[in-house]
């Protein structure tokens, strides 16, 4: 259902007078706090993303709701300490992208998604009055996996990046070979700090064939929970625990498991 642009500014008016009144009546919302609330929005943030990678769209709707609740509490509470409001907000988004978009907005010429990006990571300098260094954009509270893909990302951007993709994989080895290396010389410190750089050689494969490895490596966590919860189901049903089974009797309800997938024709090593 679409509604009109008064309709939709009429629920966003609503949604906020309700708060309002919360804020004042409410034991729980009265005392929330920046930091009381962060934690929260994390988790809403997470629930958001379980939604869209589900596909739910009445899910979706109902998270991108309390993530939204959050943008207008944390204004709220900005405004009572006469800092900024949810117009200060919205302003400093929409000044946000028109300058960061003159290719629509201005005179600049940008007719790809390629020359768009590049466009946007040089205006994002150039608000920083240019002494913000290229990965300061990346948030250092970032998931690793995440922040590993972003500096990647970043780093190309300015030019920073192998010449041709396929010479990614003799990185790849290499410090797949470092790892074994420091494994035999039993120094864990070491050991940690390679698998660091296999890791992060890995995130710039992924990067160089078009891969978010968030994206891969959750597809892959999700394959092998419905995997192993099946191999769970079957040893309840026959009274068993899985540490009284051999790997090669888990190994049976594991293929059963991967034959009931859709998987494509050209995976079958799955």
């Amino acid at each position: 259902m679409s509604h009109t642009r008064e309709e939709k500014l009429a629920a966003l008016g609503r949604v906020i007078d309700t708060l309002d009144i919360l804020r004042v009546k409410c034991p729980w919302d009265a005392k929330q706090t920046n930091e009381s609330l962060r934690s929260n929005t994390i988790e809403e943030t997470f629930e958001l993303c379980q939604a869209l990678m589900n596909e739910d769209n009445n899910e979706i709707r109902k998270e991108l709701g309390d993530v939204l609740l959050h943008i207008l509490f944390y204004s709220k509470i900005g405004d009572e300490k006469s800092a900024f409001d949810i117009a200060d907000v919205a302003d400093a988004l929409n000044d946000k992208l028109i300058f960061r978009h003159p290719h629509i907005f201005g005179n600049v010429k940008a007719d790809t998604a390629e020359q768009v990006k590049e466009n946007w990571e040089a205006l994002k300098l150039k608000e920083k009055g240019g002494n913000r260094t290229i990965l300061a954009g990346v948030p250092a509270a970032l998931p690793a996996l995440i922040k590993a893909f972003r500096i990647q990302e970043k780093a190309a951007d300015s030019g920073f990046d192998w010449e041709k993709r396929e010479d990614v994989w003799n990185k790849v080895r290499e410090e797949a070979s470092e790892v074994h290396t420091e494994i035999e010389r039993g120094n864990a410190d070491r050991i940690e700090a390679e698998f660091g750089d296999l890791l992060f050689a890995v995130v710039n494969a992924a990067r160089l064939y078009g891969v978010n490895p968030e994206n891969a490596l959750e597809r892959t966590n999700r394959k092998f929970i419905h995997r192993f919860n099946h191999i769970e189901a079957c040893a309840k049903a026959r009274n068993r625990s899985l540490r009284d089974m051999t790997l090669a009797e888990m190994d049976v309800f594991w293929n059963e498991a991967k034959a009931s997938e859709s998987t494509p024709a050209s995976d079958p090593e799955a």
